[in-house]
């Protein structure tokens, strides 16, 4: 299991649109792959659960994954909530 923390630099943070995007990301890897913002964990796998975190730009958040694909889907979405 990897578990990075990141600082969300996307503008607009994960509202509708760059959720969609992220999510479709996840759904990519075979790892589960979960969310963590102050203390409630989301699979990262589900649109409504990950918009319900309503994570904004600044907002420090944790990623977990685990799975045979762990390392490519951590690096490929940590870019993703790094990218301005």
């Amino acid at each position: 299991m990897l578990i990075k923390r990141i600082t969300v630099r996307l503008s607009g943070g994960l509202q509708a649109r760059h959720t969609a995007l992220f999510v479709r990301e996840t759904c990519s890897f075979q790892s589960d792959i979960f969310l963590s913002k102050n203390g409630k964990c989301v699979n990262g796998k589900s649109i409504m659960k990950v918009m319900a975190l309503a994570v904004k730009k600044g907002d420090d958040i944790t990623l977990l994954t685990n799975g045979v694909d762990e390392h490519a889907a951590a690096r490929t979405l940590e870019k993703f909530l790094l990218t301005k």
